[in-house]
């Protein structure tokens, strides 16, 4: 069982959240600095057979998650951002046109977080309580910043597989001495891998060396599901999405092998990030024996043959 402050609620094993990112335009535009009609057209797919694709297989597995989505995706496609409220999902900040973070000065990145922010507060009524930064990748103040814009938690980071964390900056590098961390960030991580996400192996990008097979994803999906349900009771897992990938037809019937296998267990839960925040504790408090979720023996392990798909 893990060691983390996550309180899951009663009966439940394992938190699973599939997160979307509903990047749409954006990604190509910001990332990959294309306006390319080719690549604006795949954006265009994502936003409008994609993610209803998506939210009709979620609504048919009973699953609510939240959607990372750029300011650009919503005044771009605002009906289909719309969708999503409606389903009742979560809506993250994801950039304003999927920045490269990395590549931002200090000020230009607090800039467009402050203007995220209050973009999502004209088109939906109400700021983000989380971010994800476009590419998966920070700066040595996006942490800092996060806290300063009183966001409470983080999606972008890497630093566990199966369990919220605090996240450290990385302060001094040495390669002789070692390297030393900074405080804990006020800042919730909820942990992300390349591994776990549809983008890099599933989406075909001038013949990228990357691409997988969907077998070979989906048996890396489900064993890295089975692992944490065996061995990490009490923990969180998190896979980001791609609407205008996942949502081809061949990639969604993958996801939906996937789901049958997951939802075929009664103790996983999927919350969105928020509600998963809220089972946080910043303690260490043992819990108590009647905990719904408790140390699992080599009896209580699932049957490998039930752990397949």
């Amino acid at each position: 069982m893990l060691e983390v402050p996550l309180h899951l609620p009663e009966g439940k094993r394992l938190a699973v959240s599939l997160s979307p990112d509903f990047d749409a335009q954006s990604v190509w535009l910001g990332t990959f600095r294309s306006t390319s009609q080719s690549l604006m057209s795949r954006g265009e797919f994502g936003a409008e057979v994609g993610a209803p694709r998506l939210l009709d297989a979620f609504r048919r597995y009973g699953i609510t998650t939240t959607w990372c989505v750029p300011t650009h995706t919503m005044q771009t496609f605002p009906g289909s951002v719309d969708a999503i409220v409606k389903a009742g999902h979560e809506i993250g900040a994801h950039g304003v046109y999927h920045e490269y973070v990395p590549a931002l000065e200090r000020a230009e990145e607090e800039r467009l977080l402050e203007l995220q922010i209050a973009q999502h507060e004209k088109l939906l009524g109400q700021r983000p309580q989380g971010y994800r930064s476009p590419a998966l990748d920070v700066t040595d103040n996006t942490l800092d910043l996060l806290a300063q814009f009183e966001f409470d938690w983080d999606s972008s980071l890497m630093g566990r597989d199966f369990e919220p964390y605090r996240p450290r900056m990385v302060v001094g590098v040495s390669e002789e001495e070692g390297n030393t961390f900074g405080p804990e960030s006020s800042v919730l991580e909820f942990p992300v891998s390349w591994f776990l996400d549809d983008f890099p192996e599933l989406e075909s990008f001038k013949g990228s060396p990357l691409m997988q097979s969907n077998e070979t994803v989906l048996a890396r999906w489900i064993d890295s599901f089975n692992f944490a349900y065996e061995r990490c009771a009490g923990g969180a897992m998190t896979w980001t999405l791609h609407p205008q990938t996942i949502g081809r037809a061949h990639n969604l019937v993958m996801l939906e092998k996937f789901l049958d296998h997951v939802t075929s267990f009664d103790d996983v839960w999927f919350p969105t990030l928020s509600e998963l925040f809220k089972c946080w504790r910043d303690d260490t408090t043992p819990r108590v024996s009647s905990s719904p979720v408790s140390t699992p023996t080599q009896n209580d392990f699932t049957p490998l043959d039930r752990m397949r798909p």
